[in-house]
Order: structure tokens, then sequence, then C-alpha cells
């Protein structure tokens, strides 16, 4: 077993139950801060999504287990392993499984994991690529699997990215642009139009367009879209879907409500798409994350992508949650 003391982004609560704050601090610890789990990795990067800026910050109570180390996604070596799926010196990928949650997560030097949670490291990406990508971009993928197995094809109409100055939604927008399609982005920062036409959007809207009430059916302006965003937007983008049309719904950066009509569903016989990363099925992770090394264009990738270290990961995940965040973060855990 892999000893000895190393870095970590760690989230305490007080001991006084009726004190409801978190700390954050960077500490030097030891393996007994790490869970259980069959293969030990040395962790070279991670990345910062929405969801670890609500960890970090305790703006939503995503933390299950005290203390905790964040990052529920990160790309390493394995440097101790009774798997024989992955020996020590293989390079692997984690997402999601609960993991920077209940399960001491990315944000440290090492991490302690089931074998079962673990992707290898796909052909053609460093580990800095692949936290490029994260679990933003890999829910993106999802999300476009979950589109062509609906059948959607880019020659029905355009398709709606929302939250698309985001990392979900900037990896979606270079990933449909690059299958064909006709992208609408919506972002809510009009200033980064330049940045979307470069990864290859066609059409830039306002958020606000879609993120007040609206009514219960619109004008059929998209064949299929991708959200990320939830609440008033998501029913407005259900609305003005067109006729036998689909959306991808992954997130909740505006809310978790929904408060839309079945109209939508029972005039214009649409599907809503659930896409989940945290439990997807391996044989599906692997699908995405091979496609993703295939299909992703690596210099748009660069394009959208900021490194940070460590230290910064408390401010950087302030910055997401304001919306100040543009494409991806890559943590270099160094």
């Amino acid at each position: 077993m892999a000893t000895g003391s190393f870095r970590a982004l760690v989230v305490r609560k007080s001991d006084n139950p009726d004190d409801k704050t978190q700390r954050v601090s960077l500490e030097t610890v030891d393996d007994t801060i790490l869970g259980e789990g069959d293969v030990t990795v040395r962790v070279t990067h991670s990345t910062v999504n929405f969801k670890d800026g609500l960890a970090i910050t305790g703006r939503s109570p995503i933390i299950r287990r005290w203390p905790m180390i964040p990052g529920i996604d990160f790309a390493g070596v394995v440097e101790q392993s009774d798997s024989s799926a992955f020996p020590v010196g293989s390079e692997v990928v984690l997402n999601g499984w609960g993991v920077g949650e209940g399960h001491p997560g990315g944000y440290a030097q090492r991490a302690r994991v089931k074998s079962d949670w673990l992707v290898p490291l796909p052909a053609g990406l460093t580990a800095a690529q692949a936290m490029a990508i994260g679990t933003a971009g890999y829910t993106a993928m999802l999300c476009r699997m979950a589109l062509e197995r609906h059948g959607a094809t880019p020659d029905q109409g355009p398709v709606l990215v929302t939250g698309a100055s985001g990392g979900v939604g900037s990896v979606a927008v270079a990933l449909m642009a690059a299958a064909g399609w006709e992208v609408i982005a919506s972002t809510g920062r009009p200033e980064e139009a330049a940045y979307l036409q470069g990864l290859g959007a066609t059409t830039v809207m306002n958020r606000e367009e879609l993120s007040a009430p609206g009514k219960p059916l619109g004008k059929e302006r998209w064949a299929a879209a991708i959200d990320s965003v939830g609440s008033h937007t998501l029913a407005n983008v259900l609305a003005s879907t067109k006729y036998r049309g689909a959306v991808a719904a992954c997130g909740l950066a505006q809310g978790m409500d929904l408060p839309g009509s079945v109209a939508p569903f029972i005039l214009r016989n649409i599907a809503l798409l659930g896409v989940d990363s945290v439990m997807c099925p391996v044989a599906d992770r692997r699908e995405a994350w091979t496609r993703l090394a295939k299909e992703l264009d690596l210099r748009k990738l660069g394009d959208m992508t900021s490194t940070i270290g460590l230290d910064d990961v408390e401010g950087a995940a302030r910055d997401i949650l304001a919306g100040r965040v543009r494409g991806r973060l890559v943590v270099n855990i160094g």
C-alpha cells in the first residue's frame, strides 16, 4: 500500500453541531483520509465543474462525509493495485461514482478508489486533455449519444445548446458542430460570441430569451437541444422544440424545478432525455471516452481550456457559480 504524506484540499465541518459552516484549506495529509478501494492513484490532474463549486462553497449539500477531499473527477497513474484490470503504471480517468461527495476525490495528490470506477486513459489523450474534457465534456458526449440513440440527425434542423459558455456547453457546441449540426448557442455572456463561433456555433442568442417564464408552446425553432440549465430555460427549450424533436437534459444551473407544460409532449411528440454522468454504466462511459478522443477537435479543446493550481481551486469554485468561468478549467495537481 502506498504510504506517506501528500497535499490535498480538504473541506471540514465544525465539531459544534449547531455550526453549519464549513472550512476549506490546503493541508498535508496521509492515507488515513482516503476511502476504501483496491487501487491507489497518483493524481496528476483534475478539473473544476459546477458541482465542485457547489461542494466547496457549501451552496448545496453535495458533501455527505466529513472531512472530505472534493473533486468529482481526476486523471493519474496507478501506483498500487489489487486489480488485474489496472496494474501499476496504468494511466486512468475517473468521473462520478460519488467521488468528491461521499468518497474522497480528485483535489489531492493521491486517491484510493474501486477499480470498477476507473476507465483507461483513451489513446490519443494526455491526462491534462482528459481533464480539460472532464465530467463536463464527458457529460456533453453522453448528451450527444442520447440524441443519436433517439434518432436525431443534423438534417432535421438546428440543435440548441444552453449554458454554451460553460464547461458542458462549450464541449457540446464543439461536438455537435463536428457532427454536422447547425448549432444555436445560448449564453448569458454575449461578449463570448466570437469564442462560441470559434467552437462551431452558427448563431449566438442571449439566454434572456429563454430564462423567464414562457408560454406552454412557442414557435418551433430547433430539432434537438442539450440543456445544462434547467428551470424556466428548460421549459422554454421544450416549448420551442420541433415536432418529434428531442432534448437531452443534464444540469440545473438555473434551478431544479421544471415550470412547464405537457403541451410539447402531447402535441408535438417531443422527447425529454435525462442524462446522468455519476452512475452511468461502464460500457457507456468507455464509449463516451473513446469517442471523445476520436471526435473532439483537440485544438478547440485547447482554445476553451485554462490551467490553474490546487491553490486556486477555492477561488475557481466561487467563480464557476458566479458564471465567470469560460469553458474548462484544468487543475494541475503538481
